[in-house]
């Protein structure tokens, strides 16, 4: 599906119209919920939903199920992560509210609605969003109406509202989504487990390094080109070419925050919009300092590509930051009910809780995130526990049924599994414990029992 470049749009169904809402498809509650800052106001009117019912949406933790009391807490939560991204303090005023309607999906790829709409003195948003919608859909949406709200705070309701460049829009969700502080996004949980309590994978937390997954698909294509970053094309968005585009996006704004004063000249940059005809010339202005002509950010983007993909692992952590880091790569983030009307909180649970209660297909997709962040801190842990992470990634790899580059394929069974994750455990409790022992003061430290 084609759309009219003026018009800033998301792809992967999400369609970006700077007008006003539709009056045929108001969704307004009677009831709305607003959020804790009163920013976020949330309108839902229920109704059955098949989607739910659908297999692949009931096991896919890509996709989110939406409720008003969650989705105001998320949206908070996206908010203070995206302020951050961009140097806002915490508790700064916010010009206008955004208005969430959320309604019964009709379709996996529904299309989400983003207005800009003049009310007195200040520009209000709305937000038609369906209540399942993939996750990166969902953060893409909510990245979109943040910036454009901080992007029209100081322009008058009779100006025109501002295009924000979408690989701003998808890279900052991608920085978000993949931060090791992202615990961002709640989703309702599917069903009581064991009649006990409600548990939901929180999201597929890399957690040490936000590049992960753009560095696995950069390995393999080239990054775009700022050119071809600036005009994506729908089946970009869509991540039909791989996830080059979102890939290419994160890195792009995640290296771009890095150059000095980066923050404060990316939030003139959204200042500005309202102003240009169109965004390139009000990302020159505010980065005159590192960028006067498009060959100038080229040529920075090229060297941030190549230093990308030569980058070694870095120095090894000392031992109390190897402890953190593998202790992080092997905990699992959910969100647990008490009750199934009670708010979810954030937990951890370990390898084995994954493997015992949830189902064969999300323990096969929890332990492969869990795998991959273990291959990544093994790099640079010190050698003991090293050893020990390599330990975890044999047995994920043998219990997940991992083909071997020498050797035959092995399935290990579930006790087996189990058995050997306890006695990593211990084996790791011990190292830990000798480990503070040694870089305590000599006259603190009891030595040898």
């Amino acid at each position: 599906m084609n759309r009219p470049r003026p018009v800033c749009a998301l792809a992967a169904g999400l369609m970006f119209f700077l007008t006003a809402a539709r009056s045929q498809t108001s969704l307004l509650a009677p009831t709305p919920t607003s959020s804790v800052s009163g920013q976020f106001v949330i309108s839902f009117v229920p109704a059955s939903n098949p989607y739910f019912r659908r297999p692949d949406a009931g096991t896919n933790s890509d996709y989110l199920r939406l409720e008003p009391a969650l989705l105001t807490v998320s949206a908070e939560r996206f908010k203070s992560a995206l302020w951050s991204e961009i140097g806002l303090a915490a508790g700064s005023p916010w010009g206008g509210k955004i208005f969430l309607a959320l309604h019964p999906a009709r379709s996996l790829d529904e299309p989400v609605y983003i207005a800009a709409q003049p009310f007195l003195r200040n520009w209000n948003y709305r937000l038609e969003i369906p209540d399942l919608i993939s996750r990166d859909r969902c953060a893409r949406a909510l990245s979109a109406v943040l910036l454009l709200e901080i992007a029209n705070r100081n322009t008058p309701v009779s100006g025109r509202s501002a295009a924000v460049p979408e690989w701003l829009t998808d890279g900052l969700a991608r920085q978000i989504l993949e931060s090791e502080a992202s615990k961002v996004i709640l989703t309702a949980p599917g069903k009581m487990m064991d009649g006990i309590l409600q548990n939901r994978l929180n999201e597929k937390r890399r957690g040490i390094d936000p590049l992960v997954h753009a560095r696995r698909v950069l390995q393999n294509s080239p990054a775009l080109t700022f050119e071809q970053l600036s005009w994506p094309s729908d089946a970009q968005q869509n991540g039909d070419d791989g996830g080059v585009y979102l890939a290419s996006a994160q890195l792009f704004v995640h290296n771009l925050l890095a150059v000095e004063n980066a923050p404060a000249d990316l939030r003139t940059f959204l200042a500005q919009l309202p102003a240009y005809e169109n965004w390139q010339a009000a990302f020159f202005d505010a980065f005159h300092e590192h960028f006067l002509r498009p060959l100038d950010v080229e040529k920075w983007w090229s060297l941030q590509v190549v230093a990308f993909g030569v980058r070694d692992p870095g120095p090894l952590w000392t031992p109390g930051a190897s402890r953190d880091r593998l202790n992080a790569a092997l905990a699992v983030p959910v969100n647990v009910r008490a009750t199934s009307n009670a708010l979810p909180s954030y937990a951890e649970i370990t390898l084995q809780s994954v493997i015992k209660d949830f189902t064969p297909p999300q323990r096969a997709e929890i332990l492969d995130a869990r795998l991959h962040d273990l291959e990544l801190v093994q790099l640079r842990l010190t050698p003991e526990l090293a050893a020990i992470a390599d330990g975890y990634c044999q047995v994920l790899k043998d219990f997940l049924g991992e083909r071997r580059k020498h050797g035959p394929r092995r399935q290990m069974g579930a006790g087996t599994a189990l058995k050997q994750l306890d006695a990593l455990d211990l084996r790791r409790q011990e190292i830990e414990t000798r480990l503070s022992l040694a870089a305590m003061p000599a006259e603190l430290n009891p030595g040898p029992p």
